[in-house]
Formats: C-alpha cells, sequence, structure tokens
C-alpha cells in the first residue's frame, strides 16, 4: 500500500498558501474546482448539514459545505464527468441539483433555487477545510456527536431557529 502523500494532511497547509484562492478536485482528477476568494481562511466560512440527504451524499454522519458565491468558483471538467442527481426528496419540497464524478463518484457542488447566487460546494475535495461557521439540520444530530465550539447550531434551516440543546455561541 502506498504511503500517503505529506500533501494529503491539512496541517501541512499554511494559510498563507491559500491567499489568492484553493484548488481541489475529485479522487480520478477529472474535476478541479477552484475557488478564487483572498479571504476563504480568515473567517469562519463551512457549514455543515445533518439532513438525511446530505448525509447520504457525502456517505457520512454529516455533509462538510462550503457555500460561496458562484462568480468566485471555476469547475473544469476534463474528462466530461460531471453529472447531474436531481433531488426532489427533500424536506423543504425544493429539488437540489447535486452533482458528482460519474468516474470515481465523489461528490462535487449542490445547487437549487433557494441558493440563488450560491453554490455548495463539497469540502472533502480541497486541500484545507475553511471552519465551520454554523450547522443546519442541528435536530437531526445523532446523540454521540459533540457540538462544535464557535458554531451556531440551527434546528433545521440555516439562519432560521436555533437549536435549543446547542450551546450559546
Amino acid at each position: 500500500m502506498p504511503e500517503p502523500s505529506p500533501s494529503s494532511d491539512p496541517k501541512s497547509h499554511p494559510d498563507s498558501e491559500f491567499a489568492q484562492g484553493m484548488t481541489g478536485a475529485c479522487n480520478c482528477g477529472s474535476i478541479t474546482v477552484t475557488i478564487k476568494d483572498p479571504n476563504l481562511f480568515t473567517t469562519r466560512r463551512g457549514h455543515i448539514c445533518h439532513c438525511l440527504n446530505c448525509r447520504k451524499t457525502s456517505g457520512s454522519y454529516a455533509a462538510s459545505n462550503l457555500a460561496i458565491e458562484k462568480e468566485k468558483v471555476t469547475i473544469e471538467d476534463r474528462n466530461g464527468t460531471l453529472k447531474e442527481y436531481n433531488d426532489s426528496g427533500t424536506m423543504s419540497g425544493t429539488p437540489i441539483g447535486r452533482w458528482f464524478c460519474s468516474t470515481c463518484g465523489n461528490p462535487i457542488k449542490s445547487e437549487s433555487s433557494v441558493t440563488g447566487p450560491m453554490v455548495i460546494l463539497k469540502t472533502g475535495i480541497f486541500p484545507r477545510i475553511p471552519a465551520p461557521e454554523s450547522e443546519s439540520f442541528g435536530a437531526h444530530r445523532h446523540a454521540w456527536e459533540p457540538f462544535i465550539p464557535g458554531v451556531t447550531v440551527y434546528k433545521i434551516a440555516r439562519g432560521k431557529e436555533k437549536l435549543e440543546d446547542a450551546p450559546e455561541v
């Protein structure tokens, strides 16, 4: 088994490395996503979602996302492998387009009419992940999940009602 690359350790990437932006790729390298934002790591920017659909998409107990303005993002699909799944089974009733690499299965982004000028990037493709500022669907968290200090937890939708059990930020 090959040794992991030192670049796979997020702590090996100082903030200064991303002063102009950051590029990530799917597992097979067909799709690259570049974010051009000098403030990517100056404040908390990430978002964790605990809804069932996001958990399924991420293959984990929660999805790690970054909501960012579409004009700051460039997606290059070298081999034409970027495909969309139209997720119409959402709690809000608003369909969400979930894009992924059809070769390696890596999730790339999500978009819907409610995200407006923003795109939801799946942060696992990047060398570093911005610290989360909020969690949505906090009411759907597993009982064993610890709260992250400094993160606002919303009961369901981000920016709406806060989860009562969550510590104050």
